[in-house]
């Protein structure tokens, strides 16, 4: 009996193992792959809510089995991707499922357009140029327009002093300080002598250098556009000694909880320095200047920043020059000049994706000039009105920003020989408004598309930019970029003076980059063309008239721009190359015929090599800078910009030793080989009794420029400088 009950409990074991082994089954198969064709290898396939599952092998197949019935969701997941969900029908049948995943964004990974844009400050992009570099490059010292011109793109002008970009003059290039224009970047100089930026380099945390195609929110610049940012907040207190052979400075820093407050002022004397030092030109009254600066952050809400931002200069000098148009005469030329930069900055989030900008500066120049027994006053009175908003949209992947502008300029000059004076003036208002949008189509393919409308009131002009760039990742470290677009600038202060009716000059920009960045090395190559339309053209006998201008005149630039940063190769030392080709011409002015205009220069070669030396805690800095000879017009010769300069050469070496944490001492020197140095010759405006201008060369104001420098920083911990920068 036991025997037999033991065999059918037997029998029905088997039965229902056949049973559940007779059960019905699915199969699930396919691939799974990038959008570009690329097996993801690894990628975790499943049904979601059971244990059936498999991954994808080396070629992205997969195939499984469950015994799920029913609706049920297929899920792949892969690291790096946006995960895949599908409905399927499981009724015992084999199902198919090919596919393809998609990169999951990441803005901070992804491309960035850079397109004619050199930037610093921002980790994700080519840290080209940073504070540090602007104080350290030799041959810049300390001018922020200086170090500038050591990136390819720019042409040496040295007897100025100002930006020349792509074959565009100083004059096209604009500064903005957290956004908000700068109406006068520049210091005043008398005739013939060098200009130097009005801010310090430390004042800044970033730098972007636009070289051409830059974005819709910029406007009023045919060339270039340098954006500058302010420091965020302070660690901590501190208070700055800076005593140089030429100048002493004192600046401080006051931290609250969530606000601060930085100050400085410096005076600047070259006196004592031109009486010891050889000059090539006799000073009546030496170059003086008192500068100062004010800074201020506070914190508003969470995330919120107010920043306001004050630059306030002064300065006086006179030299004597030839006038060559009454025998050689030596005549005195004085200068005055007081400047002074307010702005004021508010960022804000509204929400969780909006985020609101709005700026206000304000500025102020007055030139006193006096030759002969002539005087001369020249005021320029500047506003900008900005607001910005900036949008997020589709889980980030597009930037939309709108914003509006309001430019006020108020320009008037004064001459008064004797009793009698004539004075010219203008006034004008420019609102302006601009859209773009930001799209990331994925890490690898960013696009900006935008326009900007501007409405010139004393011109009665109305003008629409259209913008576009693109970039593209081709490597892990590697990109192209691409930029097109219109930029409108209202012409020069002194033609407005006495016409209204001409319009704003045009420049189209193609731009093409590519860019790698790999083990601290960046490699950049530029093409670009630029289609100057609409250039003003006066003739000069009759520059007093309103029919002597008109928008007849144009012309082109191309080139190519080459730059190579190596922070790797060489231990404790890093080196950047660049170099620029320019062709261009211009019929503008009061040129007769289209010709290569007197700043661009053909050829311009910049090497910068700086080296950290352990032992003797110094870094040690050297620049070499070369540009092919300019153009220049002799009226003594048949045609137009007939001659040709000497090619500029300068070797310029410094050292910068930390004798201890807070105490650094430093020293410079410009052209220490010596190079010859002549940009060019002027000559009278009227010629003799043979019919002959006379002429002399153009020369710096000194064959070589040294400076000797102290500086001392005390904070509580009594370990700051300007030297913690250094990686």
């Amino acid at each position: 009996m036991k025997a037999m009950l033991n065999k059918y409990l037997f029998l029905f074991f088997i039965l229902i193992q056949i049973a559940l082994n007779g059960k019905a089954q699915s199969t699930i198969s396919g691939t799974v792959h990038d959008k570009s064709g690329e097996a993801l290898t690894g990628a975790n396939i499943y049904l979601k809510g059971t244990y059936d599952g498999v991954s994808s092998d080396a070629e992205g197949n997969f195939s499984f089995s469950t015994d799920e019935t029913g609706k049920q969701t297929l899920r792949i997941d892969f690291i790096g991707y946006e995960g895949f969900e599908k409905e399927l029908d499981l009724n015992n049948s084999s199902i198919r499922a090919d596919v393809v995943l998609h990169e999951t964004f990441n803005q901070m990974k992804a491309v960035t357009i850079t397109a004619g844009t050199f930037e610093a400050g921002d980790a994700r992009r080519s840290a080209s140029m940073t504070s540090l570099d602007m104080v350290t490059t030799a041959g810049a010292m300390g001018s922020v327009f200086g170090a500038l011109q050591t990136l390819p793109g720019t042409s040496s002008n040295p007897e100025s002093g100002k930006l020349f970009v792509k074959g565009g003059s100083s004059e096209e290039s604009q500064t903005y300080i957290d956004g908000m224009l700068v109406h006068v970047p520049y210091t005043s100089s008398p005739p013939l002598t060098s200009a130097r930026g009005r801010f310090n380099p430390f004042m800044f945390k970033g730098t972007v250098f636009s070289t051409g195609g830059y974005s819709a929110e910029y406007g009023q610049a045919l060339s270039s556009v340098l954006q500058l940012t302010t420091n965020d907040m302070p660690v901590e207190d501190e208070l700055n000694i800076s005593l140089l052979s030429v100048s002493a400075g004192l600046a401080g820093t006051k931290t609250w909880s969530d606000g601060a407050i930085t100050a400085s002022i410096d005076y600047t004397n070259l006196k004592p320095y031109m009486s010891i030092a050889p000059q090539n030109y006799d000073w009546n009254h030496h170059p003086e200047y008192i500068t100062s600066d004010v800074s201020i952050r506070q914190k508003t809400g969470k995330s919120g920043m107010l920043k306001l931002y004050g630059s306030f200069f002064r300065s006086n000098m006179s030299l004597y020059q030839t006038d060559l148009s009454n025998d050689g005469q030596q005549i005195a030329y004085k200068l005055k000049n007081n400047n002074s930069y307010i702005n004021g900055s508010w960022n804000t989030p509204l929400g969780s994706k909006w985020i609101y900008k709005i700026g206000l500066s304000v500025s102020e120049s007055q030139d006193q000039g006096a030759y002969m027994q002539s005087k001369m006053d020249e005021e320029l009175q500047g506003l900008h009105y900005k607001n910005v908003f900036i949008h997020q949209l589709s889980q980030n992947k597009v930037n939309l920003r709108l914003g509006a502008d309001l430019f006020l300029r108020h320009y008037e000059t004064k001459l008064s020989t004797g009793d009698s004076s004539l004075t010219a003036s203008y006034q004008d208002i420019l609102p302006a408004a601009f859209a773009e949008a930001e799209i990331y189509l994925s890490n690898k393919f960013v696009s900006r598309v935008g326009g900007r409308m501007e409405y010139n009131n004393y011109l009665g002009n109305a003008t629409f930019s259209p913008r576009f760039s693109t970039a593209y990742k081709i490597g892990e470290q590697s990109q192209v970029s691409l930029a097109y677009g219109w930029f409108y600038q209202s012409p020069l202060d002194q033609y407005l003076l006495y016409t209204n009716q001409v319009k704003p000059e045009r420049a189209d920009h193609y731009i093409l980059t590519f860019q790698s960045i790999k083990n601290k090395r960046t490699f950049r190559s530029e093409i670009y063309y630029k289609d100057y339309q609409s250039l003003v053209k006066v003739e000069p006998d009759i520059f007093y008239r309103p029919e002597a201008y008109s928008n007849s005149g144009d012309g082109y630039a191309y080139g190519l721009d080459v730059f190579w940063r190596d922070n790797k190769s060489i231990r404790n030392a890093e080196y950047w190359i660049s170099y620029s080709y320019l062709e261009t011409e211009r019929d503008f002015r009061d040129y007769p015929y289209r010709a290569i205009p007197g700043f661009a220069s053909k050829h311009n070669l910049s090497v910068v090599f700086k080296y950290w030396f352990d032992g003797i805690r110094s870094l040690a800095g050297l620049s070499y800078k070369y540009a092919s000879p300019r153009v220049f017009n002799d009226p003594n010769l048949p045609g137009f910009n007939n001659q040709e300069t000497i090619a500029y050469q300068s070797l310029d070496v410094n050292i910068t030793y930390l004798h201890r944490e807070n105490i650094i001492f430093y020293a410079a020197i410009t052209n220490i080989l010596g190079f010859k140095q002549e940009y060019g010759e002027r000559y009278a405006m009227q010629p003799d009794a043979d019919g002959h201008y006379a002429g002399e060369p153009i020369i710096p104001g000194s064959n070589r420029f040294f400076v000797l420098a102290c500086f001392i920083t005390l904070s509580k911990k009594g370990n700051l400088n300007q030297l913690d920068k250094i990686e």
